[in-house]
């Protein structure tokens, strides 16, 4: 009966598969849309999935989280555990993957600080009792063909953006066919203040941060708040700044 869970109808199926210690999720298909090393499951396996927390290079006590697309869980529950003051939502279009999470992937039950929602992530960010309620936002959003994000419209972001407090940041993973980059930049840049995009880090996964209001950048502080995060939650911080640098100077 247990796998019944994670093959609902009407969605791809949930499955897995484990090499070498990592468990990594699948829709039914090769794409990996998730990984969780087995005897540390609160730590963020994947390279590009560590680079989309740059956020907390400039926000440092965020009340506010908010994945879209809860993958293998990675990130919502690095953020439950790391920032203990917070509200962590998620939002899921497919129940199988949140069956799948619940029982494989360690995720923790839905409490007064989590919430993990079945819906449409558009129908979450053009809800106008979500706009001017979040900090940070997450966004990974890939079915099973993984050729694109699913939602990569001007209306879209422009949601995201209107969900977003006056210092909000969405970091977002852009991965898939070629032409997908610049339409995705494109959009993105219509909506928010300053757009990075980061070096690819792995298979072609391009991070995004995105702000709601530009910031100012002082490097020699961000190069002090990566020590503090490489630190306290054991993230490789510096690479990041290294980033924002190098397309600051570009």
């Amino acid at each position: 009966m247990e796998n019944q869970r994670f093959k609902q109808p009407g969605f791809p199926p949930a499955t897995i598969t484990e090499f070498e210690g990592v468990r990594s999720l699948h829709l039914g298909t090769s794409w990996v849309q998730g990984a969780m090393r087995i005897n540390k499951p609160d730590l963020i396996e994947l390279d590009y999935v560590r680079m989309m927390m740059m956020w907390t290079l400039f926000q440092h006590a965020p009340r506010h989280i908010v994945q879209l697309g809860l993958g293998s869980a990675a990130l919502t529950k690095f953020s439950y555990r790391q920032f203990p003051k917070a509200r962590v939502t998620a939002i899921e279009l497919n129940p199988n993957v949140i069956a799948i999470c619940e029982e494989k992937f360690a995720l923790p039950p839905n409490d007064g600080r989590l919430d993990v929602r079945q819906m449409n992530a558009m129908d979450f960010v053009l809800d106008a009792r979500n706009h001017g309620t979040v900090d940070v936002l997450q966004v990974d959003l890939y079915d099973e063909e993984a050729r694109g994000p699913v939602l990569d419209t001007p209306e879209f972001y422009q949601g995201c953006a209107d969900c977003l407090g006056p210092d909000g940041i969405m970091t977002t993973n852009v991965f898939g066919e070629f032409d997908n980059y610049g339409k995705n930049l494109e959009h993105m840049e219509q909506v928010f203040d300053a757009v990075v995009w980061l070096p690819e880090v792995h298979d072609a996964n391009i991070v995004v941060i995105a702000f709601k209001r530009a910031p100012s950048i002082d490097f020699s502080e961000l190069y002090e708040r990566a020590a503090q995060i490489r630190k306290s939650m054991n993230l490789d911080a510096r690479p990041w700044v290294d980033g924002l640098r190098d397309w600051m100077e570009s």
